[in-house]
């Protein structure tokens, strides 16, 4: 009785070019920047007076990279993103072009700062990349990360009524794959090798139904922190 003939595989080149494809489309359908979190972010680098040198992981068309540089507070400002340097970025600021999913090709130890806005969820293996991140930074390093709170009221609301956080449904999907708790940002930090990390809130979130309404324009001093807030933030240090 004839055999069907065994099916051709596809080349491992042919599977690394549609990935990196899908996950640069993945990249521009998400803009690229995200606006509403980087005064959470530089507020937090003043009050610490965090200095150094600085990795943008994650750094989309440039927007928070050229923040950090006007900050005047490093020493050196990088960028990295699957995004293409934009063509106006300032001279002092240096970028690499690469896919975040795999390991950078920068020496261990290179930066005593790494910030990471909205980045996490949409990569694949968050302990890898927290790996990545401790071996990146210097002894002392700071490690500041932003990414959906998918603790706050709307979020939670969201889980219930249709079976999945808000910022996690079709309608962002292949951009926001990864969706994290506290509980799991401080398990990949800790297993990482980083101390203890600290939350920190936007205090800037949206109603449930209605998210460019927001709960601080009811009472900034009431609704705040980790049940009004649509963003959380992560601050953590490499001990050694």
């Amino acid at each position: 009785m004839p055999t069907s003939a065994p099916a051709t595989a596809r080349p491992a080149a042919a599977d690394d070019g549609a990935r990196r494809a899908q996950r640069e489309a993945a990249a521009a359908a998400s803009g690229g920047t995200s606006d509403f979190v980087y005064p959470s972010l530089e507020r937090v680098i003043a009050e610490r007076q965090i200095s150094g040198d600085v990795l943008d992981f994650g750094a989309g068309i440039g927007s928070f990279a050229r923040a950090l540089h006007a900050m005047g507070r490093f020493r050196s400002v990088t960028g990295v993103d699957i995004i293409p340097a934009p063509a106006d970025l300032p001279a002092g600021i240096t970028w690499t072009t690469q896919d975040l999913n795999d390991p950078t090709a920068f020496p261990a130890e290179s930066f005593d700062v790494i910030v990471s806005a909205e980045v996490v969820e949409h990569l694949e293996n968050p302990r890898a990349v927290a790996r990545e991140w401790y071996r990146l930074l210097r002894p002392g390093g700071h490690l500041l990360i932003s990414t959906p709170n998918n603790e706050s009221w709307r979020a939670l609301i969201a889980l219930v009524v249709r079976g999945h956080f808000v910022l996690f449904g079709d309608e962002s999907y292949p951009a926001h794959i990864t969706a994290l708790l506290r509980k799991d940002i401080a398990r990949v930090l800790r297993e990482a090798g980083f101390a203890e990390p600290e939350f920190l809130f936007t205090n800037l979130g949206g109603l449930p139904g209605h998210p460019t309404v927001h709960w601080q324009l009811i009472s900034p001093a009431l609704f705040t922190g980790l049940r009004f807030s649509d963003n959380v933030l992560a601050l953590a240090r490499k001990t050694s």
